[in-house]
């Protein structure tokens, strides 16, 4: 599964009932052991390492099997739900992956929840209580399928559930492997509580001596098959349950643990919607974590833009200063290259694809590999947008508010510019980024990386016309001068507060101050901002908001405009965004009005001296 194979979560739901049903109350005995359920012995009782940085020096590439295994597309589960996952199936893609993408930099083949489940969702467990692969979903075992897939060149993922699955605890005396006196009964607490974002296992109790044991025992099985990735499923604080019963923080520090001690490098991926609250355990952890729901639809499709491709440009902004070697923010499947089956427009597949190379999101398909199609091919193989993802480059944040059309930009390191334009309305627009929100003036040479296409020299900004939900992608070199600001603290005297409106400690902000309790009709106005003429200005808007809140921005009393500001992730965290307002020359007033609703809160704004 993804971010749910046992998901309930509302207008989504993953057939959980079936999961749920078979979970519920299990304490069968565990089955004979296994011919797999074999590992080298290694010690794990020194302190958890920090997650290995040359494990993810950069996002992954590669394939994964929930998409199809989740969809209703025709032919893709002939056998019922989930059924899709298959050795066969898996070999099919392990080839096309080899043909197709490897030369690109995909490596990864990873298999996602149910390879120890029959197609009624029946498990199959070892004599420790450890997932043993299902006879006839693979019927070669699990070791036989990474080598497999490692004669392609290729690496191979794995996935698991967070906690002692119900049916794994056989009635609490299941022995756990290589920890003498240690049983299923002693891993998890007394009660049975359950935990993950299904409540399909017991939480784990890791005050106890051989709970530790029992991850280190799953470690080595899925280390010693040969497996070189783990996606950890139902992961909380997260995964749409939160309180100490759901928080699996000690999991994620003990399976570190626990991989290091194998000896193999093996990457840790946690899923799903993440609490970012959590980001500093998850980047010392994990290589990886699902930010968001499921990107798929779980419908006659693999995904569809309202549910949930287009909810990133929401989510992604706010865990944006997370990411980068050695761990990164996970939007999930890339399902651009199917077509028909995508469920998507040509416009809308290249805006998905657009904004996980941006966002440095690892680049793994969904798709069926074998049957791309040459618009989706072309997507998944451009080497410009590739080096955007897997370069130097740092994750992209919204350069605008996030209104309906955006610009996104990241500075790379030669001093160009990576700059993306979207349209997310459902008509036609045109979206134009200016040069003075990336902090210069003049010109700048402009190319076109979906393209390949060097655009020229274009002054001051770059316009496009724009489809429905459409984008494109640029790299902008500067060639004008540096743009000079002037700049405003919110808590000055000389403003002006309405409402609830108040100055608060802000110790990121610029002054160590902020302008917060806007809300139901709170304002904030900065007076006395001075230009040398009138005109229209890019007003650089510094302020902190841990969810994405809007405003309407006015100057000199005119009609405000409401702006969308993207979560900062939490109410500490001060950020930029640029809006266009015009000026007179001389003094102005710039009003922020939380109207019927609750805004951000200002640090400042920066308003360039030229317009």
């Amino acid at each position: 599964m993804r971010s749910s194979s046992y998901s309930v979560m509302p207008a989504r739901t993953l057939r959980a009932a079936v999961v749920l049903a078979l979970a519920a109350g299990a304490v069968t005995a565990a089955p004979a052991a296994h011919a797999e359920s074999t590992g080298t012995t290694r010690s794990t009782e020194s302190a958890a390492p920090a997650a290995d940085p040359a494990v993810a020096a950069k996002p992954y590439m590669g394939w994964s099997s929930w998409s199809m295994q989740s969809s209703k597309y025709p032919g893709l589960n002939p056998d019922g739900d989930y059924s899709y996952l298959t050795e066969a199936n898996v070999t099919k893609q392990t080839g096309a992956l080899a043909a197709k993408l490897k030369k690109y930099g995909y490596e990864y083949v990873n298999i996602d929840a149910g390879w120890w489940r029959d197609n009624t969702w029946k498990p199959e467990y070892d004599r420790y209580g450890r997932q043993k692969a299902d006879p006839k979903r693979f019927p070669s075992g699990m070791k036989a399928v990474a080598d497999r897939i490692h004669s392609k060149g290729l690496k191979a993922g794995i996935y698991l559930p967070a906690g002692l699955e119900k049916e794994a605890y056989g009635g609490g005396r299941a022995p756990v492997w290589n920890a003498d006196g240690c049983t299923t009964a002693d891993v998890v607490y007394g009660d049975l509580r359950t935990t993950n974002g299904w409540d399909s296992s017991y939480k784990l109790d890791f005050s106890r001596p051989c709970t530790q044991k029992y991850i280190d025992s799953q470690a080595q099985l899925i280390a010693g098959w040969g497996y070189d990735f783990l996606k950890l499923d139902g992961v909380g604080p997260g995964s749409g349950k939160s309180g100490d019963q759901y928080d699996n923080v000690a999991d994620v520090a003990a399976w570190n643990k626990a991989i290091a001690a194998t000896g193999r490098p093996v990457h840790l991926e946690l899923s799903w919607s993440l609490d970012i609250g959590h980001a500093t355990d998850w980047k010392k952890y994990a290589q990886g974590w699902r930010i968001d729901t499921d990107v798929e639809c779980y419908c006659n499709t693999l995904v569809s833009w309202e549910n949930s491709v287009d909810d990133r440009w929401d989510d992604a902004p706010g865990w944006t200063r997370h990411a980068g070697p050695g761990g990164w923010n996970d939007l999930d499947s890339l399902d651009v290259g199917n077509g028909a089956m995508d469920g998507l427009t040509r416009a809308e597949r290249q805006s998905y694809a657009t904004l996980w190379a941006i966002a440095k999101s690892p680049l793994y398909t969904g798709d069926d590999l074998t049957r791309l199609d040459s618009y989706g091919l072309s997507l998944l193989t451009n080497k410009e947008v590739i080096a955007v993802n897997q370069g130097s480059t740092p994750p992209a944040r919204p350069l605008t508010p996030s209104d309906p059309q955006q610009v996104w930009a990241a500075k790379n390191p030669d001093g160009s510019y990576t700059v993306a334009l979207f349209n997310l309305a459902d008509s036609p627009a045109a979206v134009s980024a200016s040069w003075a929100s990336l902090g210069f003036t003049g010109k700048a040479a402009v190319r076109d990386l979906w393209n390949h296409e060097n655009l020229g020299t274009h002054q001051d900004k770059v316009t496009q016309a724009l489809p429905a939900h459409g984008s494109r992608l640029f790299t902008v070199t500067p060639h004008g001068q540096a743009l000079a600001f002037t700049g405003y603290e919110a808590e000055s005297p000389a403003n002006t507060l309405a409402g609830n409106a108040s100055v608060a400690d802000c110790s990121t902000c610029s002054g160590g101050k902020k302008v917060g309790n806007l809300y139901l009709g709170g304002k904030l106005t900065f007076k006395d901002v001075v230009v040398p003429r009138a005109g229209t200005y890019q007003v650089r808007i510094a302020y902190v908001s841990g969810d994405a809140r809007s405003a309407g921005v006015s100057a000199n009393g005119g009609g405000a405009t409401s702006h969308k500001f993207p979560s900062t992730g939490d109410w500490g965290t001060a950020e930029t965004v640029s809006v266009p307002l015009t000026l007179k020359a001389g003094s102005n007033t710039i009003t922020f009005d939380s109207g019927n609703g609750y805004a951000p809160d200002i640090d400042r704004i920066d308003v360039p001296k030229s317009s």
